[in-house]
């Protein structure tokens, strides 16, 4: 089947995305991968994290494997680095057709971002690298479950494993550094946000509309900048679709494949 790129967000891995795996894969090639310095991947003391880069990796990727079209599904800053592929591809600067993105809950217009306040903290020259250093599962934990909908929250057992995939190599003191991303987003906003709003590649956004960074708020901006933009929402579902409420997730996906193939016009 066709390629489908999934890429993940902060702070957690390509674990986000198990759940819906047996049913995409079921007639795609799926490709998972940690960005890095999540996850199983490197995690180097004292590097630049930078959405460019991630970028320049999962072209790398793509290289590796020799995809020449994918489909593409992200999240968080996924969904970041997703809008530098595309402004590439828009520049003709990409090797491989992005066929069509799904979009999930992210900072897809960076003034309407709502950051949580740790996030904040960690953006501060001496106190952020302080505050990874000093973060441990429990807070971690707690942090994690606030952006999840009441409904729908993380159980033990889950927020041990997100938190074993960002403690492993020593990864929570880079968590400052990590970060950055949000900066960066407001730097690049005019790159990105355009490269969204004039693209042809067909686009849905599957949105929890109860995510307090990212919610709400965040549909009636894309609606405003996107007109006929297709959004699909998910009313009692946080930050973290894919986790919630993988099965509309899932059937979202599909569907715009579907219709794709339909010669329907989803962006």
């Amino acid at each position: 089947g066709p390629w489908l790129k999934m890429i993940h967000g902060v702070p957690t891995s390509s674990w986000d995305w198990v759940p819906m795996l047996p049913a995409l894969a079921a007639d795609h090639r799926v490709l998972v991968f940690d960005l890095l310095g999540f996850g199983e991947s490197d995690k180097p003391t004292g590097h630049d994290w930078s959405s460019f880069e991630q970028a320049d990796i999962l072209e790398a990727l793509w290289k590796h494997f020799e995809a020449r079209e994918t489909r593409v599904v992200a999240h968080d800053v996924g969904l970041t680095v997703a809008l530098e592929l595309l402004a590439r591809q828009q520049e003709g600067a990409l090797p491989v057709r992005l066929v069509d993105m799904t979009l999930l809950n992210g900072g897809v217009y960076a003034g309407f971002h709502r950051p949580r306040p740790i996030q904040g903290w960690l953006q501060r020259p001496v106190v952020g690298p302080l505050i990874a250093r000093m973060l441990g599962e429990v807070r971690f934990g707690t942090a994690l479950s606030e952006v999840f909908g009441p409904t729908h929250q993380p159980g033990r057992e889950a927020l041990h494993e997100h938190w074993l995939s960002v403690a492993r190599r020593d990864g929570s003191r880079n968590y400052h550094r990590l970060i950055r991303y949000i900066p960066e987003r407001r730097a690049n906003a005019a790159r990105w946000e355009s490269a969204l709003e004039q693209t042809s590649v067909p686009t849905r956004f599957v949105w929890g509309m109860a995510d307090p960074v990212s919610g709400a708020p965040m549909v009636e901006v894309i609606r405003r900048r996107r007109p006929g933009a297709d959004i699909v929402e998910l009313a009692d579902v946080g930050h973290y679709p894919q986790l919630e409420d993988p099965a509309s997730v899932v059937e979202a996906i599909l569907r715009a494949d579907h219709g794709r193939s339909d010669g329907s016009d989803h962006a």
